[in-house]
C-alpha cells in the first residue's frame, strides 16, 4: 500500500515537472495534453530519430516500434544460439545508453517493444547498464504473448491458418500473440519509466501511455479508437513526416533531416501530429492520409486487441500552425474475444542473384542467362539424387516486369534478379557455385554478380490464427536498481457486448456513399482526363499484411473523388495486377469518405511475402507507385487545379 502511494505521488510530481506538454500548444485542443514521438518504425530505423524527439521534441513519451514476424524470427534464432539474446540490442545501444541522462532530467517515459522473444534478457541488460550509469529510471516490462509452451495444446485444437487453411506445422520457430495495451498502462500505473513489451499491436505502444495518463477505461471505445488511430499514424516513424509521400519531390531536399512524428492528444480523443521544428519533410493533410491508409483493410472495423476501429469517416485538417494536421472522428466497437497470432516456421532455404546487364536486348540475355543457370545447377541435383526446386523467380529489373507483359518497356540496361527456394541448404550452395561461370561463358554485357555468389538463407514462412483472449495472461513487472518492485497479471478485454461483425461490401458502400470530406477547391475550371495518370488526381501508398497487398487513394480534392470512385473500381485493379495475384484472388474496395479515399486489398499478391516471397517486391512497396500509372479516361473531368504534373 505504501509503495502504491509512493508512485501515485511520484508521478503527481511528473505531471508538475513536465510543463509545456501539460498544456494544450493548439488552441483546437482543451485541457491538458499528453506529446508523443515515435523514434522507430522497424528495427534499422535511423539512430538520429531518438536523439532529435528527446531534445526538441518537447515529448512527454517517447515510443519505438522494432518488431515483425520476420523479425521475431529472428531473434528467436539469436536466442536458441545464445540465451541471453533475442531481442532488439540497438535499443540499448542507441536509446538508452546515449540518451538515459537526458531522459531522466526531462522526466521522459520510454515504450519499447524492444523485447522481442526475450523481453527478461533485455531488461536485464539494460538494468546493468542504468546500474553502471549511476542513472536511476524503473523499468517495466510486460510479456506473456509468446506460445511457443502451448505447442502441445495448439496441437490438439486443429488450429488452421487465417488464410490459406493449412494445418499447424509440426516445428515452429515462434509463437506470438498480439497483445494490446493494457498491459502497458498498467506498468506506467505501477511507476515504470521505460517499458519493454514482447509482442503487441504497434499502436498500443501510444495508446497504453494515453490509457494511463487520462484514465480512459477499457469500454471507452471511441476514445480507444481514437488512441490506437494516434498510434497507427506513427508507428512508421518518418511516413507521417512526408517519407515515401506520393510527392516526393517537395521534401527530396530534407530527407538527410527529416523530422520524425509528434502527436499531441486531449482527453476527448482529439490530436494533432506535427513534428520537431527545424527539421526537415512535412506534415499535411495528404502525408498524414496516406499513412492512415497505410496497411490497413476494412476501414469500418480494424481489428485491435482493445478496440474495433472505425476509421471511415476521420478528419483531417492542416492548422495554421506550420507543419500541424488535426485529426478527428475515430470510432469505436468493442473488441472481438480472440487474439491474432503469428507464427513462423523454416521451410527450406533461399538465395537471390542479382547481376547487371548492359547492351542490346539486355532482358532477352538475363532470362537466357538465368535459364542456363538454373538448367546447370539441376544437373547437379539429378546426379546426387536431389529434389528440385520448389520456388524460382526471374526478373529483368529495368523493362517495367513488374508492370505485367502487357506493359513491357525496351532498355539497355537491366538488373538480373534470380531468386530460388531449395528444401535443402546444399541445394542453394550448388546453385550459388554456377552463378559466376556467366562472365565468360555465357552473353555479354554480364558485368558482376553484385555482393558475390549468395549464401544460403533459412526461409521463415507465416503461419496467422486467432486464439481465445481468455488463454493468455499478460504478465507485468517493475525494477528499481534495487529489484522487482512489482509484479502483477492482468488479461486481455473481452467485452460482452457483440462486436467486430464485418459488413458486406454493399452495406459498406451505401453508408459510405453520404458524402466525402477532401478538401474542397474553390477552382472550377476543367481540364479533360485524356491521358490523365492517377497521380495526377490522387495520392497513394501500399502496404503489405503477410502475403496480401493494400493501396489506398486519396483524391486531392473534393471535385475529384466521384471520378476516382468511377473509374477506379475493383475489377479494373484486379485487371491492373493479374500478373502478380494468385489464380483465384479477388481484389476488394473499401471507401473513406472522411478524407476522400478508396482501399484496396489484393489477397495473396505478394508471392508469399517477407522473406518468403522471391520476388524484388516482397511487401508491396511498390504498388500504389505502379497504380499511379494508371491511366483514366476522358468521359470525366476532375478540376485542373487538382490536375498536378508529378
Amino acid at each position: 500500500m505504501a509503495l502504491r502511494s509512493f508512485f501515485s505521488m511520484r508521478n503527481a510530481c511528473r505531471g508538475l515537472r513536465q510543463n509545456a506538454q501539460y498544456t494544450a500548444s493548439y488552441s483546437t485542443l482543451q485541457g491538458k495534453t499528453v506529446r508523443i514521438g515515435c523514434a522507430s518504425g522497424f528495427w534499422g530505423d535511423t539512430p538520429q530519430a531518438a536523439p532529435q524527439l528527446v531534445r526538441s521534441g518537447n515529448i512527454d513519451y517517447l515510443v519505438l516500434d522494432y518488431l515483425s514476424e520476420i523479425t521475431m524470427s529472428l531473434m528467436a534464432m539469436a536466442k536458441k544460439k545464445r540465451p541471453d539474446m533475442g531481442y532488439a540490442p540497438d535499443f540499448l545501444a542507441a536509446v538508452v545508453k546515449p540518451l538515459q541522462h537526458a531522459i531522466k532530467e526531462k522526466g521522459i517515459r520510454v515504450v519499447a517493444n524492444a523485447g522481442g522473444v526475450n523481453p527478461a534478457a533485455c531488461v536485464a541488460a539494460m538494468q546493468q547498464l542504468l546500474q553502471e550509469s549511476g542513472v536511476d529510471l524503473r523499468v517495466g516490462t510486460v510479456h506473456g504473448d509468446d506460445l511457443m509452451d502451448q505447442q502441445d495444446y495448439l496441437r490438439g485444437q486443429d488450429i488452421k491458418d487465417l488464410y490459406n487453411g493449412e494445418s499447424l506445422p509440426k516445428v515452429m520457430q515462434s509463437m506470438n500473440a498480439y497483445l494490446g495495451a493494457h498491459g502497458i498502462a498498467t506498468v506506467l500505473s505501477e511507476g515504470a519509466d521505460i517499458v519493454v513489451t514482447g509482442r503487441c499491436v504497434d499502436s498500443a505502444l501510444a495508446l497504453g501511455p494515453l490509457m494511463h495518463e487520462f484514465g480512459w477505461k477499457r469500454d471507452d471505445f471511441d476514445l480507444l479508437a481514437a488512441g490506437s488511430l494516434a498510434g497507427h499514424l506513427i508507428e512508421c516513424g518518418a511516413q507521417s513526416t512526408g517519407g515515401i509521400m506520393t510527392d516526393w519531390k517537395h521534401t527530396a531536399d530534407s530527407w538527410s533531416n527529416i523530422g520524425f512524428p509528434v502527436v499531441e492528444c486531449a482527453s476527448n480523443g482529439s490530436f494533432v501530429l506535427t513534428k520537431p521544428e527545424n527539421t526537415g519533410g512535412v506534415v499535411s493533410r495528404n502525408s498524414v492520409a496516406e499513412q492512415l491508409v497505410y496497411e490497413i483493410g476494412d476501414p469500418k472495423n480494424y481489428y485491435l486487441p482493445d478496440v474495433t476501429c472505425d476509421f471511415s469517416n476521420v478528419s483531417l485538417t492542416e492548422l495554421p500552425e506550420p507543419n500541424s494536421v488535426l485529426v478527428e472522428g475515430a470510432k469505436g466497437k468493442p473488441p472481438t474475444d480472440s487474439l491474432k497470432v503469428s507464427a513462423t516456421y523454416m521451410d527450406g532455404y533461399r538465395a537471390t542473384a542479382v547481376s547487371p546487364v548492359i547492351g542490346p536486348k539486355a532482358a532477352e540475355k538475363a532470362h537466357n542467362i538465368s535459364a542456363h543457370q538454373l538448367e546447370r545447377a539441376r544437373k547437379v541435383f539429378k546426379h546426387m539424387k536431389m529434389p528440385d526446386f520448389t520456388h524460382v523467380h526471374v526478373q529483368a529489373i529495368g523493362e517495367g516486369e513488374s508492370y505485367g507483359p502487357e506493359k513491357k518497356m525496351k532498355s539497355h540496361e537491366v538488373v538480373q534478379w534470380l531468386a530460388v527456394r531449395h528444401p535443402m541448404k546444399e541445394g542453394i550452395e550448388i546453385f550459388g557455385r554456377e552463378l559466376a561461370a556467366a562472365g565468360t561463358g555465357m552473353a555479354p554485357g554480364s558485368t558482376t554478380l553484385v555482393g558475390g555468389r549468395p549464401k544460403p538463407t533459412p526461409v521463415f514462412r507465416l503461419f496467422s490464427f486467432l486464439y481465445p483472449k481468455s488463454r493468455i495472461e499478460v504478465l507485468c513487472n517493475v525494477y528499481d536498481k534495487d529489484g522487482r518492485t512489482f509484479e502483477g497479471t492482468t488479461d486481455e478485454f473481452v467485452s460482452s457486448a457483440p462486436g467486430g461483425d464485418v459488413e458486406s461490401e454493399a452495406a459498406q458502400s451505401t453508408a459510405a456513399s453520404a458524402g466525402n470530406a477532401a478538401p474542397r477547391c474553390s477552382l472550377f475550371a476543367i481540364n479533360e482526363l485524356a491521358d490523365t495518370r492517377l497521380e495526377q488526381i490522387a495520392c497513394l501508398r501500399s502496404g503489405d499484411k503477410g502475403d496480401s497487398s493494400n493501396i489506398g487513394v486519396i483524391a486531392r480534392c473534393d471535385r475529384c473523388v466521384d471520378v476516382i470512385k468511377e473509374q477506379v473500381t475493383a475489377e479494373k485493379v484486379q485487371h491492373y495486377f493479374q500478373h502478380l495475384l494468385e489464380p483465384n484472388s479477388k481484389v476488394e474496395r473499401y471507401e473513406l469518405p472522411g478524407i476522400g479515399a478508396l482501399n484496396f486489398v489484393l489477397p495473396h499478391s505478394l508471392g508469399g511475402g517477407g522473406v518468403t516471397s522471391l520476388r524484388p517486391d516482397p511487401q508491396g512497396k511498390g504498388y500504389a507507385q505502379m497504380l499511379a500509372d494508371f491511366r483514366l479516361n476522358s468521359s470525366s473531368s476532375p478540376c485542373c487545379h487538382c490536375k498536378v504534373t508529378v
